[in-house]
């Protein structure tokens, strides 16, 4: 059973987007664009869906607060600070492109870093990207952490971000690291998992999707922390 009480949902309807608030979403809530059933949870982002503010592509998305739903942010020296999740994509836009995690920025349209699965119709499979921004004004930079990933196929991720700032990304029996640039240190971050759907043209039917059958957080105290 996946734990939701750590979580706000953004849902895809209503101007700007939806956001269902931890308690209600604890207490059991469902709907068209998420599923809570058989130990899992099911996301669905149609392109025609509405956006949060600022945002160009509709959300099924998930955000990290507190249990008493406020939201909780973090700067990462105070803690070792993980994202673990099990899931499978199953279904993609016709840009074959959909967030499945994130570490964002508080009241910034740039996240430190944006975990993308991305389908190709050619080989019928997808690539993991992390597109990373190694300091806060920095460009995107893109790195394929792996590849073949079918629809319908399960894996894994885990997103390390370190008290030292090193960003690490373990997909499956593959990882990558590397050293943010110190101005991130005071930057309030938190994380986000779910579908962010990147493509907002088209029908109703043509959408993102994925299920998430494992996701937590973790802020692990460091060493002699009295937190």
């Amino acid at each position: 059973m996946i734990e939701l009480a750590m979580w706000n949902l953004s849902v895809p309807v209503g101007v700007p987007a939806t956001t269902i608030e931890t308690r209600v979403l604890a207490g059991g809530y469902q709907d068209h664009y998420f599923q809570s059933k058989e130990g899992a949870i099911f996301f669905w982002a149609p392109v025609n869906g509405t956006t949060t503010e600022s945002a160009k592509y509709p959300r099924t998305e998930l955000r990290e607060t507190f249990a008493d739903g406020r939201l909780r942010n973090w700067t990462y020296p105070e803690a070792d600070n993980f994202l673990r999740a099990s899931l499978s994509v199953s279904q993609v836009p016709s840009t074959g492109k959909i967030v499945i995690g994130q570490i964002h920025a508080l009241k910034s349209s740039e996240p430190l870093l944006k975990l993308e699965y991305q389908y190709k119709t050619k080989t019928a499979d997808g690539n993991i990207v992390a597109k990373v921004r190694l300091t806060p004004t920095s460009e995107i930079q893109v790195v394929n952490i792996a590849s073949g990933i079918r629809l319908n196929q399960p894996f894994r991720y885990v997103i390390n971000l370190k008290p030292d700032g090193t960003l690490a990304i373990s997909l499956n029996s593959i990882n990558w690291s590397a050293r943010m640039d110190p101005t991130w240190a005071v930057r309030p971050l938190y994380f986000k998992a779910g579908v962010y759907t990147q493509d907002n043209t088209g029908y109703e039917t043509e959408a993102g999707a994925a299920r998430f059958d494992q996701l937590s957080i973790e802020h692990r105290a460091l060493v002699g922390s009295a937190k």
